[in-house]
């Protein structure tokens, strides 16, 4: 009797293994589709068709203003799609900086379904594009990512960049997913790996990073061991009881507004950033 209860529960863990394998994408990926969400553009803002190498065609939004202090690459998290991010573009703009906000591949307008290559590669093909309207060099941009966006500006930035800002990412997807089913053997069985621990060290400019010390998604102890792995300069912020999907606080805003202030040739002054 006992060893048929062992058989019955090993053949439950494999069958649960086999599920997570199976399903693996859609416990990682939740992507929201047009039409969904405010799709209408804000002035000043222009749509930005281009394609990602294996011919998927992706989508984002492009803002530009006079004389900015930067070129920013924004790369979102793991849910949604730019629509639900585009009061964003008013704080880019608060910044004073031109900006690309784009979606992955299976997100908001891009085609395709998401998966880690193709992701990555859809980041270098955002960024070359922005790179082309705006005039500047590939390494002349700023990166922005938040959670599973950090690890994809990470893998971009080993290329360099003029800045890397961070929120709420981590080492690696398998640690996340290790935090969340510690009684699955995830770090070997998971496909989308996004080793930012392994690859932060590629980056050797100025980095920023925001982590809340509430966050059930990401724990805060693998935002800091990222920190911790990454060359100098860097700053790391605490957010102090900021959960991972609460909204950004003005000192995110403010953060940002410092750093661009100390990079070569920035006079950011704050202009336009809400008062605490």
């Amino acid at each position: 009797m006992i060893w048929r209860f062992i058989r019955l529960g090993l053949i439950v863990y494999l069958g649960i293994l086999l599920v997570f394998t199976l399903l693996e994408n859609s416990l990682v990926y939740f992507p929201s589709r047009f039409p969904d969400g405010d799709w209408s553009l804000k002035a000043g803002v222009e749509d930005a068709w281009f394609t990602s190498n294996d011919g998927t065609k992706l989508h984002g939004w492009f803002l530009q203003v006079e004389q900015p202090h930067a070129v920013v690459l924004f790369c979102h998290g793991n849910g949604g799609s730019i629509a639900w991010r585009r009061d964003l573009l008013d704080v880019f703009r608060a910044l004073r900086v031109s900006a690309l906000l784009w979606s992955y591949r299976g997100y908001g307008r891009s085609e395709g379904s998401p998966h880690e290559a193709g992701i990555l590669q859809d980041a270098r093909a955002a960024r070359d594009w922005l790179a082309k309207r705006a005039a500047v060099k590939k390494t002349d941009i700023v990166l922005w990512g938040e959670s599973l966006g950090g690890a994809v500006t990470i893998d971009l930035a080993q290329d360099g960049a003029r800045a890397l800002i961070l929120e709420s990412t981590f080492t690696s997807m398998p640690a996340v997913a290790a935090y969340h089913y510690p009684w699955l053997p995830v770090r070997t069985l998971m496909r989308n790996r996004y080793d930012s621990l392994a690859k932060i060290a590629g980056y050797h400019g100025p980095l920023l990073q925001f982590h809340g010390d509430a966050d059930s998604i990401v724990p805060y102890e693998l935002g800091r061991q990222l920190f911790d792995a990454a060359n100098q300069p860097k700053e790391f912020v605490t957010m102090e009881g900021a959960d991972h999907n609460d909204p950004r606080s003005v000192a995110v805003f403010r953060g940002v507004d410092r750093l661009l202030s100390r990079l070569p040739d920035g006079e950011t002054d704050g202009a336009g950033i809400p008062k605490d």
